[in-house]
């Protein structure tokens, strides 16, 4: 899936042309206009990188980025887009943990140069599989979901990783056995993919027994419902 960059900025018309060069360059853009719907923000979507406006209201960007780097995730990436130019403003803003910093106004090509610099060398936690709020990290069998972890057994990442990456296709538990169990399938009930899903079911969904995300098609199998 394409890279996810979430851009924190209440100016409507600078989110508009950073959006316009980000989705031009192949990026998958969210917007958030304030501090507080920038968290809502990070947490549904996981972006790999964070253009982040300093001044916003409800909460500052020196607060919402002091809230990702000692609260939540180490590993996005962050760049400061601000109209504090003085160098101990950029300095602060470095120490704080941006991974770069950009002073209003600015030229759109020198900020889609820091981002495809910040992402050369962090891009690889960009390896994601990401929907509503529920993050796989295959590379590192790490499940998340609004950025809290989930303790998933291997055919249980496996199954939901495979469902995750072929949104509202159906799998029949011939089709699931196959993929879960290619030296095995021989001895693989149907029903040990039933306990599977239950158990999913039981760690991601808000109601297990209504589920949203995995659904099951009567007489057919499960897919996996995207937001």
């Amino acid at each position: 899936m394409s890279q996810i960059i979430l851009i924190v900025e209440d100016d409507a018309m600078i989110r508009q042309l950073v959006r316009l060069y980000l989705e031009k360059n192949g990026y998958e853009v969210v917007e958030a206009v304030d501090g507080e719907e920038a968290k809502a923000a990070f947490l549904t979507y996981h972006p790999c990188l964070i253009i982040l406006d300093l001044m916003l209201p409800k909460m500052s960007g020196e607060s919402f980025c002091t809230w990702v780097r000692e609260q939540i995730n180490q590993e996005v990436s962050i760049i400061m887009l601000s109209a504090k130019a003085r160098v101990d403003d950029k300095i602060a803003g470095l120490r704080m943990g941006a991974d770069g910093y950009i002073t209003k106004p600015f030229d759109p090509d020198e900020l889609m140069a820091q981002v495809e610099a910040v992402l050369r060398r962090t891009g690889h936690f960009c390896n994601k599989v990401i929907n509503n709020g529920l993050c796989l990290k295959p590379r590192k069998r790490e499940a998340y979901l609004y950025d809290k972890p989930i303790q998933l057994t291997k055919h249980e990442f496996n199954l939901l990783h495979l469902l995750m990456k072929h949104p509202s296709v159906v799998f029949s538990r011939e089709q699931l056995i196959s993929e879960l169990y290619p030296f095995e399938q021989q001895s693989i009930l149907d029903r040990t993919i039933d306990a599977h899903i239950k158990k999913l079911r039981e760690k991601i969904e808000d109601i297990p027994s209504h589920p949203k995300r995995i659904q099951t098609v009567r007489g057919m199998g499960y897919r996996f419902v995207p937001s």
